[in-house]
């Protein structure tokens, strides 16, 4: 929040939540260099950030996506339930990929980890103060894919929007390794996800659904 003729900027609270500590050092430092904003915690995993929510109440808490054991959406999606005025802004090193379902879980930013201090430190100011914020790359991204997304709940019901992801990407002649790098997921997690699109599609296999996913017009040629 910005400075008034009144007073000083309005102290903004800060959780830091990635499994890398020197990450997690440098962007404590660089944060703390400004008058408003304190850093009250950070985790290096998701039920880590549950816990000191729980106690620090956070204004914004700063969300890496590729956390061990659960990931970085779920977590949002949890924070939504439990701590539903801590802003969630994304700070990742995965490509813009993975935005609208961060967006979907409740994400109010998402930037990537090579993105200008300078930008990091106006973003968690504007979620701070009920803005949303994405770059420019992240933006176009995203609007591509809530018009995917969008085609997909109407094609495919049965699935759930992380479902329909999973499904795009095996549309687009993605594998499973490279699914698990775009949306920070561990291969027994992706082989799961792909194991339950076919079952509820009532697939005879991986090819059948990869055939309907494209003939419902989810493929994107750019994951190929």
């Amino acid at each position: 929040m910005s400075p008034t003729a009144s007073g000083p900027a309005e102290r903004i609270d800060v959780l830091v939540v990635d499994d890398h500590p020197t990450f997690r050092l440098g962007l404590r430092t660089r944060l703390e260099a400004e008058p408003d904003l304190v850093v009250v915690g950070e985790a290096g995993s998701a039920q880590e950030a549950l816990d000191l929510v729980g106690r620090t109440a956070p204004d914004v808490v700063l969300v890496d996506l590729n956390l061990p054991g659960t990931d970085g959406l779920e977590l949002i999606r949890l924070l939504a339930g439990v701590a539903p005025r801590s802003a969630p802004l994304v700070l990742t090193m995965l490509s813009a990929d993975a935005v609208t379902a961060a967006v979907r879980a409740g994400a109010r930013g998402y930037l990537l980890k090579d993105a200008d201090p300078a930008r990091i430190v106006a973003a968690v100011r504007a979620v701070a103060a009920g803005d949303s914020v994405f770059g420019p790359q992240v933006a176009a991204r995203l609007l591509a894919g809530l018009d995917r997304s969008g085609a997909g709940r109407a094609a495919f019901p049965e699935l759930t929007e992380r479902e329909i992801e999973i499904l795009r990407l095996l549309a687009s002649g993605a594998g499973n390794a490279a699914i698990g790098r775009q949306l920070g997921l561990r291969p027994k997690t992706v082989r799961n996800y792909v194991s339950n699109v076919i079952g509820k599609l009532h697939a005879a296999d991986r090819a059948e659904a990869v055939l309907r996913a494209r003939r419902a017009g989810l493929d994107d040629q750019r994951h190929a």
